[in-house]
């Protein structure tokens, strides 16, 4: 059982859970026109993730949403971009913080259009001073919580496309928005899943790719080191929606820009 609403109708009831405590997680997908890429990866990812925050939703009920999201939402044109959010909450009501047994699910349905390609030269970034707490609980969840990255963003100015965030161990753990995938010389550098506040649908899918093509993937902390010294051939910020950004700059400092993974990622390709 789950409870529908539409952004554009209203919102969810004041009571509800995911407001009052961000008892939740939302995806975001991005669509060309009534097709989402790499479609049945997120809806998969918050079936399971939703499970593990003992919420109750099945794969067929949001595979229908997001077929009547496309022909309600996608209404510019078949070809147009968009971007569909999925909030999913473990509903309304329960006193405090312990939830009520009988709560059914609500899931708020909304629309955006695409954010502006970034650069394909390379984007500019920073070291965010914003601490990362990643609960093993709840890692790579993409859960309603996100105070720290609503913080590390407000470090972005006009000239800056994004901020890494460091963990209590000093190690470069992700952006606000982006996982991190590093080229170094004898293949690539990625921090492990674990210790990710949010594990992407493109990280997972590129990692897959790389490794099908026989190129060595280490999943391991990464420092700044990693990043501005001499083993580094490119640095590069993932997002399903963005898509693969290659970085130019880094606190100041040049790094290489490596386009090989160009031959790799193509959007259009990955359309369900």
């Amino acid at each position: 059982m789950l409870n529908l609403f539409w952004a554009n109708e209203g919102g969810l009831p004041a009571n509800d859970r995911g407001l009052a405590y961000g008892d939740g997680l939302f995806e975001t997908i991005r669509m060309e026109g009534r097709q989402g890429v790499l479609l049945s990866r997120h809806i998969n990812r918050m079936v399971r993730d939703a499970a593990r925050l003992g919420i109750t939703i099945s794969r067929g009920e949001l595979t229908t949403v997001c077929a009547q999201a496309a022909d309600r939402l996608s209404l510019v044109s078949d070809d147009a971009g968009w971007v569909l959010k999925l909030t999913l909450t473990r509903g309304a009501g329960g006193r405090g913080y312990r939830p009520d047994a009988a709560s059914v699910p609500n899931l708020l349905v909304s629309a955006a259009p695409l954010p502006p390609e970034p650069d394909p030269a390379g984007v500019i970034v920073d070291f965010s001073r914003v601490p990362l707490t990643v609960n093993p609980l709840f890692a790579g969840i993409k859960s309603l919580n996100r105070l720290e990255q609503v913080m590390a963003a407000r470090e972005l100015d006009s000239g800056l496309f994004e901020v890494i965030m460091s963990n209590s161990a000093g190690h470069l753990v992700e952006g606000t928005r982006t996982n991190l995938l590093v080229k170094v010389r004898d293949g690539w550098v990625t921090p492990a899943s674990a210790t990710l506040a949010v594990s992407g649908i493109l990280r997972e899918w590129l990692l897959e790719r790389l490794r099908e093509r026989g190129e060595k993937v280490e999943e391991r902390p990464l420092t700044t080191d990693d990043l501005l010294g001499p083993d580094c051939q490119g640095l590069f910020l993932l997002n399903s929606v963005l898509g693969v950004v290659p970085v130019r700059t880094l606190a100041d400092h040049d790094l290489p820009v490596d386009t090989g993974l160009a031959t790799i990622f193509h959007p259009f390709e990955l359309l369900e």
